[in-house]
């Protein structure tokens, strides 16, 4: 099988370690091993004069599998290589909660061979797909979001207001710092930390949650994800910030941001004995009340 492994961009001392072990997994296993280039560079000499080892700066169908070495931003930036070419992603958690980096480093000796045997499951996330009117070169090219695309105010501590459209109908504004348009995998990350509800991965669903809105009523809303989205937004200052997952860009407040569902999903792979909410009760301490 024809492997890609993706890792952060500053080298853990739990990174170098976890790497290590999946590469005499995959070595013994006989797999095709290709490692980002800017990853590679940062191992020792012996790792890149391997020359069972080589190089990739972009993906293709060729591939099987992509394993990331991190935490769950570590996933959210591989997936901009991965795109809509249909590559399955194991991710290996050497970062911290990790709810899609799911693999932890004493497991890989027995998780991997599984995996490559193809004794695992697939878990189709679906994305967010972002247009803005006038076009903004900075989000052409990767305007897609995993977890979510979230408005927000920039260089001022005054609150914006974020008018909102579903499928051409108005909503509301919000005042608020911002607004978060959340999937099902992003509902356990910025949305939960500003209130929003935790969805089950295989719901058809996506989240609004404001940031500190201004608005006493204003809550969390979930939606179908059919809807399409219309955000502009107004402020004090001419500009603010838009972020798909881990990428920012500053855009003037003339702009109409549109967001729907992508029409590509993103696999991840899960152990066959793994399940969404057994990784809640894990993450989140669900199972540690004394009462239960």
């Amino acid at each position: 099988m024809k492997v890609a492994v993706y890792g952060q961009n500053y080298l853990k001392e739990s990174t170098q370690k976890a790497f290590e072990i999946l590469l005499k997994i995959l070595l013994e296993n006989k797999a095709d091993i290709f490692v980002e280039t800017d990853f590679l560079k940062q191992q020792n000499g012996t790792i890149q004069s391997n020359s069972a080892i080589r190089t990739f700066e972009n993906l293709d169908k060729s591939y099987g599998l992509l394993i990331s070495i991190g935490g769950d931003g570590t996933i959210l930036r591989a997936i901009t290589y991965v795109r809509d070419l249909d590559i399955p992603i194991v991710g290996i958690n050497t970062g911290r909660l990790g709810f899609l980096a799911t693999v932890q480093t004493d497991a890989i000796e027995i998780a991997i061979p599984e995996i490559l045997k193809g004794d695992y499951k697939i878990s189709e996330r679906s994305l967010l797909s972002v247009s803005t009117s006038p076009i903004n070169s900075d989000i052409e090219h990767t305007n897609f979001a995993l977890n979510e695309v979230a408005l927000s105010r920039k260089n001022t501590t005054s609150m914006i207001t974020v008018e909102t459209h579903l499928n051409d109908e108005y909503l509301t504004s919000y005042w608020a710092d911002g607004l978060i348009l959340s999937t099902p995998t992003g509902s356990t990350g910025y949305s939960l930390s500003c209130g929003g509800p935790v969805i089950a991965p295989d719901a058809n669903n996506f989240a609004l949650t404001p940031i500190a809105p201004h608005n006493l009523s204003a809550r969390p809303l979930i939606i179908p994800d059919s809807t399409v989205v219309t955000l502009r937004v107004d402020g004090r200052e001419d500009q603010f910030l838009m972020s798909l997952d881990s990428r920012i860009a500053t855009l003037p407040n003339t702009t109409t941001v549109t967001i729907k569902k992508a029409d590509f999903v993103i696999k991840m792979v899960e152990r066959l004995d793994e399940t969404f909410l057994d990784t809640l009760r894990k993450k989140l301490l669900w199972g540690e009340d004394r009462r239960n």
